[in-house]
């Protein structure tokens, strides 16, 4: 995992260094193109020479793929100095819970936080803590919620197992089941830059990916 500073340092480096490369190639491209047309103008058929023309058109050819070549360039390093910014704002997230698709409950300092997203109303809705082994070990009552979004805490004080304790969540509207998903709550550490997409490093799942953050508390 690369730091927020090293991070950026690193990516403002490889757009430099790239700028650089390409510029080469570029010119490269230039001066091989000057030279094959010299060399066919030099030993072109004197009856029949190239005409003014023939030559525009491969000297315009030639200015557009170098064009092509100088926009892709940019475009390149400004993505690359886009995601430098990225993990700059990011690293504000540093020492914030952030909430994304999963059922653990962390205890800590004796509470542990979680939250559901139901698809529609429920007039019943309960939560059952589990433990590692998958035994329900608690049970907390909701009662009625609207669709959205929902948190939740539990008293984890007599909590005496190793492992982490897991949820689920049972909501009812009537006699029919209504749709809901678990969030879990985690803890940022650092934060950096993996396959060119930002990515954190969380307390107890360690490398994640941005975009799979739905919120940050």
């Amino acid at each position: 995992m690369i730091t927020a500073t090293s991070s950026v340092s690193s990516t403002l480096t490889s757009s430099s260094t790239n700028s650089t490369s390409g510029a080469v190639d570029m010119q490269a491209a230039q001066d091989r193109f000057l030279k094959l047309l010299v060399a066919q103008l030099n030993n072109q058929d004197p009856m029949n020479p190239m005409d003014n023309a023939e030559m525009t058109t491969q000297m315009a050819q030639i200015n557009t793929v170098t064009g092509i070549q100088q926009v892709n360039e940019t475009l390149k390093s400004l993505a690359e100095q886009f995601s430098a910014m990225q993990v700059l704002q990011g690293s504000n997230m540093v020492g914030h819970n952030v909430l994304m698709d999963g059922n653990s409950l962390v205890p800590v300092d004796g509470t542990a936080v979680g939250a559901i997203d139901l698809s529609a109303r429920a007039d019943s809705v309960k939560v059952e803590v589990l433990s590692p082994s998958g035994q329900v070990i608690d049970t907390i009552d909701a009662g009625g919620l609207d669709a959205g979004r929902h948190y939740f805490s539990w008293d984890a004080a007599n909590y005496q197992g190793t492992g982490t304790p897991t949820f689920r969540v049972i909501a009812k509207l009537g006699d029919k089941a209504v749709s809901a998903s678990t969030l879990s709550v985690d803890k940022v550490i650092s934060v950096g830059m993996e396959n060119g997409a930002m990515s954190l490093q969380l307390q107890d799942r360690g490398t994640t990916p941005y975009d799979s953050i739905k919120a940050i508390l």
